[in-house]
């Protein structure tokens, strides 16, 4: 999940949490708010984590015949 689509989640279950106070016969709208919300969370969480180890990691690559290994950022 991309960050985009995380914040997406949390804003979505934020307007259903906090904003409609229409109700569904059988749907509680707060709770699936909040299940967003968390749902839209938990992917931050983890597209942060996971954009901050690539960033880290080195680079293998080939020069002529043999391998070398660089730093992405040089």
């Amino acid at each position: 999940m991309t960050v985009g689509g995380s914040i997406f989640l949390i804003a979505v279950g934020a307007i259903l949490r906090y904003a409609v106070t229409d109700s569904i016969s059988g749907v509680n709208l707060a709770v699936i708010g909040l299940i967003l919300m968390i749902a839209g969370i938990a992917g931050l969480l983890i597209g942060l984590f996971m954009y901050a180890n690539a960033s880290r990691a080195g680079y293998r690559g080939r020069y002529g015949d043999r391998y070398v290994d660089r730093d992405p950022l040089a």
